[in-house]
């Protein structure tokens, strides 16, 4: 994706990892290997409104969780992590934003996933039928998923292997995030019965992130928001050559300001907490936030960049 790069408001020009270093206010860990964890980070929100303010999540070393639980009362739900399915450079990929639900966390997270609910953003989707989820429960050591219909024991059509595989990934990075544990997920069904082809008899541990996620997430502005102020600071998760790439604001398909981010690291296989301002100086209205992995053969080797986008506006 390329857009001019026409003169921009007080921008100084992303440099690689000569960029600015990072001042963030961001918790992200996971382990590698094939037990792969979910990413997490915990946000400062710039001024704005809309969105719910992110939980925490998983963290590596289990003397580090989080100790105090996700904010719930009856009036104001749940703040609750969902995966959803995007377009990444090397093909389908998955992203994560912030929703706020009622109810039981866990059996909602998993009942939007599951084709109950749209993500915020227009670029997401989720990879599953509309399929019912009866209960998620903590309970033996791993999340216990009940699907008590007899439906989708295999694939449906245009579903490839590997959505299936994805699918399902979908809702186990979603629900060790609510959970706050790296515990496996376990699908229940009626006489074992396959989900998408897939078996249920053993539970299911989150994917590497490497091969799963988007290795750019905007965690904040979120889709929509309104924000206000001189600078918009975005925060976000990365995994990007030499740990930085450029967050670029766009108006009407025009580049108006340019910042490098510097995450706090790369070569490992999760995802970094990345924070970057932005100047609005005299901007107001749509704007597009685009933040991308650097690409250093500039397009010609590989995929290109990964790229998250978030539509939000600014007012005056």
């Amino acid at each position: 994706m390329t857009f001019p790069t026409t003169p921009a408001r007080r921008v100084r020009r992303w440099a690689g990892a000569a960029a600015v270093p990072l001042a963030a206010a961001l918790v992200l860990t996971g382990c590698t290997g094939d037990g792969q964890r979910p990413v997490s980070d915990e946000t400062s929100e710039p001024t704005r409104t809309a969105s719910p303010e992110p939980t925490e999540e998983p963290t590596t070393d289990p003397s580090s969780e989080p100790t105090t639980d996700p904010t719930t009362s009856p009036d104001d739900g749940t703040v609750v992590p969902l995966y959803f399915a995007g377009d990444g450079p090397g093909g389908t990929a998955l992203f994560r934003e912030f929703r706020r639900v009622e109810g039981d966390p866990l059996t909602e997270a998993a009942r939007i996933v599951a084709g109950g609910g749209e993500p915020g953003d227009p670029d997401y989707r989720t990879l599953w039928p509309q399929v019912e989820i009866a209960s998620v429960q903590a309970t033996d050591g791993v999340l216990l998923v009940e699907v008590p219909s007899d439906g989708f024991t295999e694939r449906p059509d245009g579903m490839s292997k590997r959505d299936a595989r994805l699918a399902l990934q979908q809702l186990v990075y979603t629900l060790q995030g609510v959970q706050q544990e790296r515990v496996p997920v376990q699908f229940q069904r009626e006489g074992d019965a396959p989900l998408f082809g897939l078996p249920t008899t053993t539970p299911y541990e989150a994917g590497n992130a490497l091969r799963t996620l988007n290795l750019v997430n905007i965690t904040s502005p979120a889709e929509g928001d309104t924000v206000t102020g001189d600078t918009l600071t975005v925060t976000g998760v990365a995994n990007s050559f030499e740990a930085s790439g450029p967050c670029r604001l766009l108006q009407d398909g025009q580049e108006i300001a340019l910042e490098g981010y510097q995450s706090e690291g790369w070569m490992e296989e999760r995802l970094f907490p990345f924070e970057v301002d932005l100047p609005l100086d005299g901007v107001t209205g749509e704007v597009v936030v685009q933040c991308e992995t650097d690409d250093p053969t500039g397009g010609t080797e590989g995929n290109g960049p990964a790229i998250d986008t978030k539509t939000i506006r600014i007012a005056g």
